[in-house]
């Protein structure tokens, strides 16, 4: 323990350092304070569990009204890895010491079902409900006292998490956070160059980004001319979805636009991925294409979506340009991108080009690796400048498409292993992942632009 002695001899912002004396003292890193978990989903709520697993103390923070808030509204989608990747091993032990039954592990869950089966009955636990904070919209961190530029005695101060909650705020003091937030709810626009444009902006009524629930929307888009934007699995997802309701409404008109070389890149690994679900989606977008149910235009890199009567997709399709005409609707799956406004007044290491975690970006590129060939990582890579602050889950990829739930379950293994002191246990590897390298084909020689 140390302290140092100021005496404060005005009230001015303004006052230099030997007008000034201050009385603090510094505990061990701040032990007896509790570490905080910003988002409620798979990946914070294992963090959460892993925790109670090393009798640590903790606070969950979620944005919205009920756990797993961003998952809900892509719940009626069915995930493409089976029970048995989904599941936390801590938040598993936690649960069989209930009357909790597992569901088949073998069984892939919708989203939905990832929810009520499983982090509804892991958040309603004893050890980890009275802990979480609904409704509690993180605003910023900082580090007690300090901002960015501040360095001395850094290290020692503890975190402060500014939460908004109805129309008050609130302080939380923390040792160490670890910010599970995801991208969710922060997608890419539907230009290629990535940038948002007023003229896409002003389409918001006729555009929906993420994967849309069409039973739900089923008379948005019945008989309508519809544009899906996107080359990766959520693209699938939603014309799967549209290619049912084209069945009963067949003058539904479907267009796949993206910037694949071909087609055929999109479809992956199809009969045989090792994720059977995920190659089932290969296999039947491509019957689709096939039979002439779904338009397919790539590799077109579009430059501006406006509204001239019917919405126009402008852009280049093998390097000359073109205007795609008449389109009602817009479905962008584009993918998500980081946000990193609650972290601004933290030092980070975040990669220039994936925006992921720095020490991450060479194992997740996209350009270099699929799903099953991002090895597994923990605390070491993810730690920060910032020390005690880690970036997990989604978030920690980035843009990076190439997460697995798994992945961040090891993630967060790792990282509380190491906040509670077990440093040899925060470096083992715990993961075992099936050989998915067939996320997408020929990774290393394809590309994914146009222009």
């Amino acid at each position: 323990m140390k302290t140092l002695k100021i005496i404060k001899q005005n009230d001015s912002c303004c006052t230099i350092a030997k007008d000034i004396e201050v009385e603090e003292t510094f505990n061990e890193l701040n032990k007896n304070l509790p570490t905080v978990i910003i988002g409620a989903g798979p990946i914070g709520l294992a963090a959460a569990a892993h925790l109670v697993e090393q009798n640590q103390s903790f606070i969950l923070l979620e944005a919205g009204k009920e756990i797993a808030h961003n998952i809900r509204t892509w719940g009626h989608v069915t995930l493409f890895s089976p029970w048995r990747y989904n599941i936390n091993k801590a938040a598993k032990a936690l649960l069989e010491d209930t009357d909790w039954k597992a569901p088949d592990l073998e069984t892939i869950p919708t989203g939905h079902e990832l929810i009520d089966l499983y982090l509804k009955p892991l958040a309603e636990l004893a050890q980890i409900k009275s802990y979480i904070q609904l409704n509690s919209k993180v605003v910023g961190i900082s580090r007690q006292l300090n901002d960015k530029m501040k360095s001395k005695n850094r290290v020692n101060q503890s975190f402060k998490i500014y939460v908004e909650k109805g129309n008050d705020v609130k302080i939380i003091e923390a040792k160490a956070v670890i910010d599970a937030t995801g991208t969710w709810g922060n997608p890419n626009p539907a230009n290629s160059t990535g940038v948002w444009l007023q003229t896409e902006k002003v389409l918001a009524d006729h555009i929906e980004y993420g994967i849309s629930d069409i039973k739900v929307n089923s008379t948005r888009y019945a008989n309508k001319k519809i544009a899906v934007i996107g080359g990766g699995h959520s693209a699938i997802n939603t014309l799967l979805s549209l290619a049912e309701l084209q069945k009963e409404n067949p003058s539904t008109k479907l267009v796949w636009i993206m910037r694949k070389k071909s087609v055929e890149e999109a479809y992956g690994g199809e009969e045989k991925d090792e994720l059977e679900a995920r190659g089932a989606l290969g296999i039947r977008i491509h019957e689709l294409v096939d039979t002439g149910k779904i338009e397919v235009v790539t590799p077109f890199c579009i430059s501006m979506v406006k509204k001239d009567g019917k919405i126009n997709i402008v852009g280049t399709l093998n390097g000359e340009q073109k205007v795609l005409t008449g389109f009602d609707e817009l479905i962008v799956n584009a993918g998500n991108r980081p946000d990193f406004t609650i972290n601004s007044e933290l030092r980070l290491s975040i990669d220039n080009v994936t925006e992921s975690v720095q020490a991450l970006a060479p194992l997740i590129d996209p350009n270099e690796h699929s799903c099953g060939t991002v090895r597994a990582h923990g605390e070491e890579i993810l730690r920060q400048p910032e020390k005690d602050f880690y970036i997990v889950g989604a978030k920690s990829y980035g843009r990076a498409p190439t997460f697995l739930m798994a992945t961040g379950y090891e993630q967060v293994r790792s990282i509380t292993a190491y906040l509670s002191g077990d440093e040899e246990a925060s470096k083992r590897v715990e993961l075992e992942l099936p050989e998915t390298g067939v996320c997408s084909i020929n990774l290393v020689n394809q590309s994914n632009t146009c222009c």
